[in-house]
């Protein structure tokens, strides 16, 4: 009989859940696992590490698809680290973008937050006149 532990506990071993080890393996994530007689999957020990590879992966940032293309790329030994820093560059190039785009948003939402407190007494929301497209709404489209 084959050996290793059962999905469960590599759930519990990795923080995941036995729903999401499942989904990584119809993607090609991970590899399919041997069964037992009975026709539980049986994982290895380094299936554990593998798991973890992703999940810390995807905390980070990484989709599926660069996920995928990091693992592909994690034995190679020279040129790994060229490949590597091309994607983390790209991936911090995104979320300097993403930062720049919730930084005018969040401008945005404070001189939306400021007219209605300076609007309170009056019986019309500024910021809902707006969003109405009413012109006299109190909100300049072009305001940061």
């Amino acid at each position: 009989m084959a050996q290793g532990v059962r999905i469960g506990r590599l759930a519990h071993d990795t923080g995941l859940s036995v729903d999401t080890i499942r989904f990584y393996e119809r993607e090609g994530l991970l590899r399919e696992p041997p069964r037992s007689e009975g026709g539980f999957r049986l994982y290895a020990a380094r299936d554990v590490g593998h798991l973890r590879f992703i999940r810390r992966a995807q905390e980070l940032g990484f989709s599926l698809g660069e996920v995928r293309e990091l693992l592909s790329i994690q034995d190679e030994r020279g040129r790994a680290c060229t490949r590597v820093r091309g994607l983390i560059g790209q991936k911090l190039k995104s979320v300097r973008g993403k930062m720049e785009s919730l930084k005018a948003l969040e401008a945005t939402l404070e001189a939306a937050l400021d007219r209605c407190e300076s609007a309170a007494a009056r019986d019309a929301c500024p910021v809902l006149e707006k969003f109405a497209g009413n012109k006299d709404g109190g909100c300049d489209d072009h305001e940061n």
